[in-house]
């Protein structure tokens, strides 16, 4: 087809994404943009930039190597840049993959490219997710309470995963029940699976390096996150050795520890593959049926097989939570992203910009994995970060923000029901069905990170008072209107009914000063 072109976006990264599998190579011309402009709307995550934009260029070369015609162009901006290529190229009609991001069509439209160049601008569907939007709208639209149990169910059926003549493997739906084990002392999980930059991935971290530099030299605040070591996987090949990696090493350890957070150990039985999903290197249904087999033993040498607690655990991230949060984003729309159910409007303290410095054992321990790596598995994410956001009433808008932009695998779409549904309940529970707010004594079950803290996550109050146990019954305390009527907080409302008056002032005092001296430390400008 004469004067076709197919622009990939740098999170479709997959041979077959929709616009490549509506051509075949020779008779369309491909266009990847690396543009370094994102860095002036959102301060991401060093290694986040190095990831993206390495596997961009290993792809445009696969590409290449399958007989495409492929541009990969580097940018300020990608619209100027994307215009001149249409031009210049002769494209008459440019195909795109719908993205994940609602953001991202949106500042697709404005650039009005049939009024600027005359070219018919042609939207694919995605075909990134087991559910297509549509199908989870026809789903939703069933109920009047979304439950991601409910979902969790139907895809399992549907796509028959982990099933056995109609009925869910081993006559139960959900191990969860098997899969919140703490710690026991001494925990290690196996070492993940590294890998060295190659040649443009350290060109991609120079280029990332000068950014910084020219940052500092116009007197901007630097990019977040340490640039180096560098170890992700940045090509569909490293992508399934990781895969590989988590099924032989992994996969069978993985139920019983996947709530435990262990100091010096960020990754413990987890499968480090949602970069890598999100950004198409791997797709959801082979990831999942890859999983099955390894939980059969076959075509693994798995022996014994997998526990199905384990496998199950795992296939209900991919298959329930992760197709769920993709499907509720479009669903609830763009005004979710402006909801605060709890009316919560604080700054970010410092210690989130600086990735460390709060004198707390736990925040400090994941900030600093979120550091190196820009990773911390969801437990570290909802229970530590997330739950300390939603008790000390942390802007859930700056919040979500923030997660995206530090995350190696944060999108708008992975952060927005996430953060704001799961994580501070901002959406009044359209998402979870009470807020999970915890106290310091859950952080000290679930973790080691208490040890050797100079707080005392079992005093409310006084010089060793932990502020997670602080902030729980403060929050308790000044939502108690709004959380009362909730019959899944009536066990927690009742035990702050038993608190005299005077503990409770004591507790609010105690709140006070510590968010004083958060907001003494928050950070002004941050973007």
């Amino acid at each position: 087809m004469a004067g076709l072109g197919l622009w990939v976006l740098g999170d479709q990264l997959h041979a077959q994404q929709a616009a490549l599998a509506s051509s075949v190579p020779g008779q369309a011309r491909v266009v990847l943009i690396e543009s370094s402009g994102v860095v002036a709307r959102r301060r991401y995550h060093r290694q986040k930039l190095v990831l993206v934009w390495s596997a961009m260029r290993h792809f445009s070369a696969e590409l290449q190597a399958l007989g495409w015609q492929v541009d990969l162009l580097e940018a300020a901006e990608f619209g100027t840049t994307l215009i001149d290529w249409i031009q210049r190229q002769g494209i008459r009609t440019l195909r795109v993959m719908e993205p994940a991001d609602r953001p991202f069509r949106q500042a697709i439209e404005r650039l009005d490219l049939g009024g600027r160049t005359g070219v018919q601008l042609e939207w694919l569907p995605s075909n990134h997710f087991l559910w297509s939007r549509e199908a989870f709208a026809a789903w939703a639209g069933r109920y009047k309470q979304l439950r991601m149990e409910l979902f969790y169910r139907e895809g399992r059926r549907r796509f028959g995963v982990l099933m056995e003549d109609g009925e869910p493997r081993g006559q139960q739906w959900n191990f969860d029940k098997d899969n919140r084990k703490p710690p026991r002392q001494g925990l290690e999980g196996p070492a993940p699976l590294l890998f060295s930059p190659d040649a443009i991935t350290r060109a991609v971290i120079e280029k990332v390096r000068r950014l910084d530099a020219e940052r500092a030299a116009a007197g901007e605040a630097p990019l977040p996150g340490a640039l180096e070591p560098f170890h992700w996987a940045v090509t569909r090949q490293q992508a399934l050795q990781v895969l590989d990696h988590f099924v032989a090493t992994r996969l069978a350890g993985f139920g019983p520890y996947q709530d435990a957070m262990v100091s010096g150990q960020p990754t413990l039985w987890h499968a480090l593959i949602s970069p890598y999903l999100n950004l198409g290197l791997l797709e959801p249904l082979e990831v999942i049926r890859r999983l099955e087999s390894a939980g059969t033993g076959a075509a693994s040498g798995v022996e014994p097989p997998v526990p199905l607690a384990s496998l199950e655990g795992v296939i209900r991230q991919l298959l329930g939570w992760r197709e769920y949060m993709h499907g509720l984003y479009h669903w609830f729309g763009e005004g979710y992203a402006g909801r605060n159910h709890f009316g919560h409007t604080r700054p970010l303290p410092l210690w989130f910009e600086q990735l460390g410095g709060s004198g707390m054992a736990c925040l400090d321990q994941v900030l600093g994995e979120l550091d190196r790596t820009g990773y911390a598995h969801h437990i570290q994410r909802l229970m530590v970060l997330a739950n300390y956001g939603l008790l000390a009433g942390l802007d859930p808008q700056a919040l979500t923000a923030w997660f995206h932009r530090l995350f190696i695998d944060g999108h708008d779409w992975v952060m927005q029901t996430n953060v704001l549904g799961m994580g501070v309940f901002a959406d009044g529970g359209l998402l979870a069905s009470k807020p999970y707010a915890a106290s310091g004594r859950y952080i000290a079950r679930m973790s080691n990170y208490c040890k050797g803290c100079r707080f005392d996550p079992a005093q409310r109050t006084g010089p060793s008072a932990c502020p997670f146990t602080t902030l729980y019954w403060h929050f308790l305390d000044r939502h108690e209107a709004l959380l009362r009527g909730n019959p899944r907080m009536a066990l927690v409302i009742a035990q702050l009914d038993r608190l005299p008056a005077e503990e409770r002032q004591a507790v609010a005092v105690a709140a006070a000063a510590h968010l004083e001296r958060a907001a003494g430390s928050a950070p002004t400008g941050a973007a």
